[in-house]
């Protein structure tokens, strides 16, 4: 079987509701575009979420579900799910509905238009639909990764991004590292760039994170990433 071009994975954790109606507009935005798999990796879900993504499957042969038999966090769900796709290239999109399927073709686009040392392209929620106090949080925690980083990125906790398999994989593993992809991507030695894309807000299910969680586990996993960062080696390997 030839593999797909694309693999697009998505982490949910009860988000039952949502799952139907995403599933619907990625095959809506990628079908006869090009050629793609979905793979959900569901994370130990409370709900009825793994069986509503079962039921899909007939009517959606690019659909593939993953179960956590434990729940182990998004980072993790991203990564099995990554190392379970066929595809070269992987789109990544948040399980809440809240990023848009229809970004996946402009970030593509943007792919096709970039040089080949661009790895990641990464969502840029321009317009927020969330809370003023995440937005708040978000744009305090923006800026001091941005500080401490020096990243480039207006947005690193979007969740739709593309980036090439092989290059996620051969980046250091850790939870909650999904949150600081541009920095990894750059520190192995590729370039990255911010696109531009919609930001919906959430219509069913609850968020899994509050404001004083994400940002406690935050200055740790800042702190790690600096290091990482200082302690990198690059250097060019010739085969003679």
């Amino acid at each position: 079987m030839t593999p797909p071009e694309l693999s697009v994975v998505v982490p949910v954790f009860n988000e039952r509701d949502n799952i139907a109606p995403l599933v619907g507009e990625i095959v809506a935005a990628l079908r006869g575009r090009v050629a793609f798999e979905i793979v959900y990796v569901d994370d130990h879900s409370r709900d009825d979420s793994l069986a509503v993504l079962q039921s899909l499957k007939p009517a959606v042969p690019e659909l593939r579900v993953l179960h956590h038999v434990v729940q182990s966090g998004q980072s993790t769900a991203v990564r099995n799910g990554v190392k379970a796709a066929r595809g070269a290239w992987i789109a990544t999109l948040d399980g809440d509905g809240q990023n848009d399927p229809a970004d996946i073709p402009k970030l593509l686009a943007a792919r096709d238009a970039a040089p080949a040392e661009v790895k990641l392209f990464a969502g840029w929620r321009v317009d927020r639909k969330d809370s003023g106090s995440k937005r708040w949080a978000s744009r305090w925690a923006n800026r001091i990764r941005a500080r401490m980083l020096r990243d480039d990125t207006p947005d690193t906790g979007c969740g739709i991004k593309l980036f090439e398999r092989e290059v996620f994989l051969d980046l250091p593993y850790f939870d909650h590292m999904h949150r600081y992809l541009p920095a990894l991507v750059q520190r192995a030695g590729w370039k990255t760039v911010s696109v531009p894309v919609a930001h919906r807000p959430r219509t069913a299910g609850v968020s899994k994170y509050n404001n004083l969680g994400r940002a406690l586990v935050g200055i740790r996993d800042l702190r790690g990433v600096a290091w990482l960062i200082t302690r990198s080696r690059r250097t060019a390997v010739e085969e003679r």
